[in-house]
């Protein structure tokens, strides 16, 4: 099946030379020019990734993007022609997958999606008997087949990226990973960003999913090592 893309930028060149090199590579590919028809495209799609711009009309991409995450874990990549730190921090706060600064190489951007793809499509493919599809721990369960995890019977909408460090702590109760080995094995070894990037994703994690996210009962903080998860006993 191929690969479903929506391409969301307001420069109509940007967006023709992305989707003739996208269909290149066999993807098929949707184009939106506003925040607004990018948030309704999204909603009545079902895509494998989506390519968003920040300064949008309309909406912007910061806007769009926490929308799309009351609904969806559609892998999203950002495209910012700015290069602040902060902008870059604040799209992986609101649940971006990864960014990219224009302007960029076709190449670099293709590259992007492959590695996003391998990575959100590789937790699914990995499950054997000895790892079993749901754990639980305390009030916490997650459903590791079909990505959902709930909190005391509520459910916590996650992003990909917040689903997959909970995976890999939850998956190893006590052991202590530094930030530098979480980066590596969930962003992956060419990612290009730096260690702050786990700090944000599990200061938001922990606000979905703790009690009282001073105070946390399930990831934990090993002080100048890293993070770890502690198995609790249900409530």
């Amino acid at each position: 099946m191929a690969v479903k893309v929506l391409v969301v930028d307001d420069e109509k060149m940007i967006v023709k030379g992305l989707r003739f090199s996208l269909m290149q590579e066999s993807y098929e590919v949707d184009c939106a020019y506003d925040g607004e028809e990018a948030l309704s495209m999204a909603r009545a799609g079902s895509y494998d990734i989506i390519l968003l711009d920040v300064m949008l009309p309309r909406l912007d991409g910061f806007e769009v993007l926490q929308q799309i995450r009351e609904f969806s874990q559609v892998p999203v990549l950002m495209l910012t022609a700015k290069g602040e730190d902060m902008d870059k921090i604040l799209g992986l706060d609101y649940g971006a997958d990864d960014y990219i600064t224009k302007p960029f190489n076709v190449l670099e951007v293709k590259a992007r999606i492959k590695a996003i793809l391998r990575r959100t499509t590789g937790t699914r493919q990995t499950r054997t008997g000895a790892d079993p599809a749901v754990f639980e721990s305390g009030n916490l369960r997650m459903d590791r087949e079909n990505r959902r995890v709930t909190v005391a019977g509520r459910e916590i909408n996650l992003t990909s990226k917040e689903f997959e460090l909970l995976e890999l702590l939850a998956a190893n109760p006590g052991k202590v990973y530094g930030r530098a080995r979480l980066l590596q094995l969930v962003w992956g070894e060419d990612y290009p960003g730096d260690v702050r990037t786990v700090d944000v994703h599990i200061r938001r994690l922990r606000e979905k999913i703790e009690p009282n996210p001073s105070e946390p009962r399930y990831v934990q903080t090993k002080w100048g090592v890293g993070y770890y998860f502690r198995q609790n006993e249900r409530d």
